[in-house]
Parts: structure tokens; sequence; C-alpha cells
């Protein structure tokens, strides 16, 4: 392409190490995780989603949303965590097409006996590398992002745990 804005050195230099940071990034938090609790990143996520959830349920399609999952994937990781007992899947009242995820209480049991070592890890492998200025700057940044990558998704963008403590 004759018109394409090759990126400079400085910018190719940034991008490289943007991704290697945050490969190594969710590399480092799912080994963290699947050591001391057995559970993989990605069901993490799914379990703090629906803690979060008003009555810790959630449909398919709302969580698939909120976790920017594609159906066939985040069915999947639903499946395993029915299997440990985790999350119930079921169907809502007068809407059989409708499926319902719900977190179990031995799901919050095991959210909140993996919390701890997970919150240990995001701070060692991020925040306790970056100044309090530029925790502010990546925010922004990823704001910036999010704003290209998922315009109109404002309202499910992170805005703050509704009360259960729950951390990603």
């Amino acid at each position: 392409m004759a018109d394409t804005r090759w990126l400079d050195e400085g910018e190719q230099q940034t991008w490289r190490t943007f991704l290697t940071a945050v490969h190594l990034l969710e590399g480092a938090l799912d080994r963290q995780l699947r050591r001391d609790s057995g559970l993989p990143h990605a069901y993490y996520q799914v379990l703090v989603a629906l803690s979060e959830a008003p009555g810790r349920e959630l449909t398919m399609t709302g969580l698939a949303r909120l976790l920017r999952s594609s159906p066939s994937r985040l069915s999947h990781a639903a499946a395993r965590l029915e299997e440990g007992g985790l999350i119930r899947r079921f169907k809502r009242p007068g809407d059989r097409r409708t499926t319902i995820a719900g977190l179990t209480p031995r799901g919050m049991e095991t959210l909140r006996s993996a919390e701890p070592g997970h919150v240990h890890e995001v701070r060692r492998v991020l925040f306790d590398a970056l100044t309090d200025d530029q925790v502010g700057q990546l925010r922004g940044i990823a704001e910036s992002m999010l704003g290209v990558l998922d315009p109109g998704e404002e309202e499910s963008r992170y805005a703050g745990p509704t009360g259960t403590g729950s951390q990603d």
C-alpha cells in the first residue's frame, strides 16, 4: 500500500515492547492462579464477573459481552466451571432460549480464596513496577484504546465493584 503509515523505529519498539509485556502479564497471572487455586485466568474472570452481578447471575450472552468473549469460548469455560460446581446454568423461567449463569456458594468460596494471591500478583507484576503518575497514564492509555477498540460499550467498562469486594 502506497499510503501506509509505517511505524517509525520508536513506535515499532513501543509496539513490540507493549505486546511482550501484555503477553507476559497474562501468562504470569494465569500461572499464579493455576498454581494457587487451579483456575485459569479466564475462568477466574468469569467468577469475578458473576460475583459482581446483581444476584450473582448473568445471561450467558451478557456475560460473553462483559468479558469480550466469544459465545463458544465462554460456553466451554462455563461447562468446566459447572463441572466443578463453581457455577450453575439454567434456563430463564418463561424463556427457554435464554441461559443464565449463576455463581454457586462453592464458586464464591473458590473466588474468595483465590483473590488474595491474585491481587498480590497483580500488584507485583504491574502496580509495584509503576509510579502513581504512570498508573494514571496507563489508565488513560487503556481508556483511549478502549475508545477505539470498543466504541459504544462504555456501560460495560469497569466502574467499580458492586459491593462484593471481588477484584481482577
